[in-house]
């Protein structure tokens, strides 16, 4: 159904936005037999051509950053400080396994004031980011042989199967990135109707940065983003507060904090989605944003731009969860979406 050795291999590979070299290396490597052309812009998105029949321009963008941390200070006694680069909640950075990428890559656990000594009051508030620091085990000047201000940091875990679902680090947005290799190998020998231009950007996690500069070089016609989305269909959640379910299909996205899609877009995926018997089902977010907003919004006129989202449990946790049923339809959606895309009458009516 789906090539859990390449999910692993991309979910393990680190990539903390603004240091994104290793994964972009290996995407690099593993598009490269895909595509007609590979290029990297100047602030670093992977950007393949695919080339069309006629030469309207269709962008897809999978941010290949992950949330991650940048190293602050080193202290006398060897311990490392460090910022977030991503949005984290705090709590969940407790006795966690990371990798500083220094001179070496060193494996160090996040530590913070040990329960039995808190106050009362400290107890009763969450630890903030401030009050954590890393543990390499390691004495200082070892430590400053091979880590500097400035290193980045990710986070240690493997991706593993629990029952029909894939469990890791990165999912996102590393989940979008697989499937946006996956597609490009499953229509390799197909002949498209327009330019694809699969973007793989920097720095989302931070800002939506890299598909910014990436959207206005290339100026596409229609666009695709692909991103995970929040599945709270767990206990205690109401149905209005769901978004999407693990397990019920490709999300695609109405609107979120950053963009409401384009109707014929939304239209467009709906049709293409029932006439091929994919599951899907609609996401509406209203906080977070996506890569979507900047394809939408920076070409020269815009574009005609819609998203294709994958439900995620314990989103922006230790770890995540996507449903392999959901990942196989997004790959499924994303092939027809750009496939037919010239069969459909994309005037305003």
């Amino acid at each position: 159904m789906i090539d859990l050795n390449l999910l692993s291999k991309v979910c393990k590979t680190p990539g903390a936005p603004g240091f994104e070299q290793p994964i972009r290396e290996f995407i690099i490597n593993e598009i490269k037999p895909l595509v007609d052309d590979v290029s990297i812009d100047p602030m670093g998105n992977v950007i393949a051509l695919k080339k069309g029949k006629k030469r309207k321009k269709v962008m897809i963008a999978a941010h290949m950053d992950e949330i991650g941390f940048i190293v602050t200070h080193i202290d006398d006694d060897g311990f490392v400080r460090f910022h977030t680069l991503g949005g984290f909640d705090p709590k969940t950075l407790t006795s966690q396994r990371v990798i500083i990428h220094g001179k070496k890559d060193i494996v160090g656990v996040m530590g913070a004031k040990p329960i039995h000594i808190m106050t009362a009051e400290e107890r009763n508030r969450p630890v903030p980011t401030k009050d954590y620091y890393i543990d390499t085990g390691m004495e200082v000047d070892q430590v400053k042989k091979i880590v500097t201000v400035g290193d980045s940091i990710t986070r240690n875990r493997e991706l593993i199967e629990m029952g029909d679902c894939v469990n890791g680090k990165s999912l996102d947005n590393r989940v979008s990135v697989y499937i946006l290799i996956e597609t490009l190998r499953e229509l390799k020998k197909k002949k498209l109707p327009f330019d694809i231009y699969a973007v793989f950007t920097v720095q989302e996690e931070i800002g939506i940065r890299g598909a910014q500069a990436a959207t206005h070089l290339i100026d596409p016609d229609f666009g695709f983003g692909l991103d995970v989305t929040i599945a709270f269909d767990v206990p205690g959640a109401q149905s209005h507060e769901k978004v999407t379910e693990l397990g019920k299909g490709a999300a695609i996205k109405i609107m979120d904090s950053s963009v409401v899609s384009d109707y014929r877009m939304v239209q467009y995926l709906k049709e293409q989605a029932t006439d091929n018997k994919i599951s899907w089902q609609s996401e509406i977010l209203t906080r977070g944003g996506t890569d979507t907003a900047a394809i939408q919004r920076y070409g020269k006129s815009g574009s005609i731009t819609g998203a294709i989202s994958i439900p995620l449990r314990h989103i922006h946790q230790t770890i995540e969860m996507a449903h392999k049923g959901d990942i196989r339809n997004c790959i499924d959606l994303l092939k027809v979406g750009i496939s037919n895309l010239d069969q459909y009458d994309w005037s305003f009516r």
